[in-house]
């Protein structure tokens, strides 16, 4: 083999390649499905759907299941609360007033307006429906393996997952009323000031 012969391409480097190109082809399927929101849900509802009749016609996998509803609990959740907590800056600013107590000097006004601010999600729609499809996938993939197959009293997981929803939803809405936030656009048109 001479120098001035080009060398192979390594098995690495090809690889390599092939995985970028995978990449690319994945993120452009993504993005084509990014406009179409009620047929994205409908198919991860179908994908839920048929993992939901898996367990129940195996009659297994209630440790998957469990782990998976408390999963979607907890995207549910991040869905629902705003980016930036208020009580978390209700607590800064009460901070803030108690440093400054002891000056004589001007402050800055405390009071909040009523001025329109946006609710913006902790996590936005788009990865909700990604993280949410990706563990129902991944649910499913694990319903093919025996490993994953726990022997439980699956009463037990439903009645502690129904006690865990409700508890979270309740301080969450507590949350919602207290702060005065809708999570939900509700084809409402929002109306500002004005005499007409």
């Amino acid at each position: 083999m001479s120098s001035d012969e080009p060398a192979a391409p390594l098995p690495l480097a090809a690889a390599q390649l092939q995985f970028a190109k995978l990449q690319r082809q994945y993120q452009q399927t993504l993005d084509r499905w990014t406009p179409h929101v009620l047929q994205r849900w409908l198919g991860t509802l179908g994908l839920l759907i048929i993992f939901m009749l898996r367990i129940v016609l195996s009659e297994g996998w209630y440790i998957v299941c469990y782990a998976l509803a408390i999963y979607l609990l907890n995207l549910l959740l991040a869905f629902l609360q705003p980016r930036f907590d208020p009580s978390v800056q209700d607590d800064l600013m009460a901070d803030e007033i108690e440093e400054g107590a002891g000056d004589d000097g001007p402050a800055l006004p405390s009071q909040r307006d009523d001025e329109f601010r946006p609710f913006v999600r902790r996590l936005p729609e788009w990865q909700f429906w990604l993280s949410s499809t990706r563990a129902v996938l991944v649910a499913l993939f694990c319903t093919i393996s025996e490993i994953f197959d726990v022997p439980v009293y699956w009463p037990i997981l439903v009645v502690y997952f129904c006690v865990l929803f409700a508890l979270t939803m309740r301080r969450q809405i507590q949350h919602m009323i207290k702060y005065k936030y809708i999570p939900f656009d509700i084809g409402r048109k929002t109306r500002y000031g004005g005499s007409n």
